[in-house]
């Protein structure tokens, strides 16, 4: 039952030890955030390019000349591709009492929790899969019943997964102990992007695709394929019957792992970064930092998918030769909650179809519709970031994810202040012709406006 209230009770702004963690104190992790910034000069360079404003904890860091790590554009600050200048957010200024919660910075215990819930559904998951073995072995033969049981929960918590490793990227970006890296995305494919490189690559989207419906505007988006496939052919009304040929391809290759937790995607980032060094050198921090980081991420998760291998063995009475039917059956389902996770985030929250049904008021003339899609989501916390994703493409920073602020502060109370700030709008005036994105986001506003 969808509820209200924070997920999270107010939490004290002392420093110590507290509930969000009993091994390690918020002011020693805020201090550990800035070295890992300084260190990580490449994610806080990154940051510090997105709209709305830098990371506070990200500042005093140099921008950065490497391609990957920049705007793209002219001398004008205009886009090498549309000629827009690059968008100002407009960021309420004074600040109404009623909106400062959505702005305000999150507390060092915030940011703590969020990595123990990561953690918990790791450890979930390993237990969940421990739990289907289990359950084979006592019931052999009743293996579609043990496989659904197991199976549909499974791909709900890999939704989940998405969307705390989302929440935590956006706004406690590295984690309170190391370790707790590896546990961000490991059952998401049998090769993947480390968690470093997870959040860069996420940035570079926010930093190049700033209008949800202009891909790539400012720079390369790792995410351009997929929005190729959902608006080559122009308007969907009257192009409906091209996109049939495109459009099925986006969950298939989801499912394979182009996505920002795949092992395509994996390929497809590792082909563009890190950028060469000077004269068409090897990049200095290729083998020293890059590398060793993909070694051990990638060696923790063929650790994990070893484990499932040998789970699906002797435990089940079957030889080491055929572990590959449990694993293929975990992964299977994995699979499904990943796409499907990705699929909201990618494709919903940047396709005009949907940007265009939200300019219709959907909340209020389809009201089970959004109660339905909330549950699958885990919650209207979570809803919220397909309902105002444009706010947090304005905002990555300042406001982060509306399911991070839902976590804390209530779901009804982080969609309120979102439709207001939807309702000022996102971008300032700058001379510019108002995109298509403009005009659906002011045409919603008022429909929303109006329903109240």
């Amino acid at each position: 039952m969808a509820t209200n209230a924070p997920l999270l009770g107010n939490q004290s702004k002392k420093g110590g030890h507290s509930k969000a963690s009993i091994f390690y104190g918020a002011d020693e992790y805020l201090e550990e955030l800035k070295k890992k910034y300084a260190h990580d000069h490449e994610i806080a360079a990154m940051k510090n390019l997105l709209p709305g404003e830098a990371d506070p904890n990200a500042a005093g860091v140099a921008q950065s000349q490497d391609k990957m790590l920049k705007v793209e554009k002219d001398n004008e600050n205009r886009s090498l591709i549309t000629k827009r200048l690059f968008p100002t957010a407009n960021k309420p200024d004074p600040m109404p009492q009623n909106l400062a919660f959505l702005f305000t910075k999150i507390t060092p215990e915030q940011m703590m929790y969020m990595w123990n819930v990561l953690t918990a559904i790791f450890v979930g998951q390993v237990l969940m899969v421990i739990a289907y073995c289990g359950a084979l072995a006592t019931l052999p033969d009743y293996w579609w019943t043990c496989t659904l049981l197991f199976g549909i929960p499974f791909s709900y918590i890999a939704i989940q997964n998405i969307y705390i490793d989302h929440d935590v990227m956006h706004g406690a970006t590295f984690p309170v102990y190391d370790w707790q890296k590896f546990l961000t995305h490991p059952f998401a494919d049998f090769f993947s992007l480390p968690w470093e490189e997870f959040v860069l690559e996420h940035n570079r989207h926010h930093a190049s695709t700033v209008d949800l419906l202009i891909q790539g505007e400012f720079g390369w988006d790792p995410e351009e394929f997929h929005y190729a496939l959902q608006q080559w052919a122009g308007p969907f009304s009257t192009n409906w019957f091209k996109y049939m040929l495109t459009v099925p391809w986006i969950p298939i290759i989801h499912f394979f792992g182009l996505n920002d937790t795949g092992s395509l995607f994996a390929l497809e980032w590792w082909m563009h970064f890190p950028d060469e060094g000077a004269g068409g050198k090897c990049n200095k921090d290729f083998w020293n930092k890059w590398v060793p980081r993909r070694v051990y991420h990638n060696a923790f998760v063929l650790a994990l998918w070893t484990f499932v291998w040998f789970l699906g063995t002797y435990p089940l009475g079957r030889p080491l030769s055929e572990g590959w039917r449990f694993m293929f059956t975990v992964s299977f389902f994995a699979r499904i909650g990943y796409s499907a996770a990705w699929m909201f985030i990618t494709n919903f929250t940047h396709s005009l179809p949907w940007n265009e049904f939200l300019a219709q008021d959907p909340g209020r003339t389809w009201p089970i519709l959004h109660n339905v899609m909330a549950l699958v989501l885990g919650g209207k916390h979570r809803w919220n970031e397909m309902l105002f994703h444009d706010v947090h493409h304005a905002f990555p920073n300042a406001v982060g994810t509306l399911s991070q602020r839902g976590r804390f502060h209530g779901w009804e109370k982080v969609h309120d202040a979102a439709a207001e700030v939807l309702h000022r709008g996102l971008w300032k005036a700058n001379g510019d012709e108002e995109t298509q994105m403009q005009k659906t986001q002011k045409k919603r506003s008022l429909m929303m406006k109006q329903g109240k």
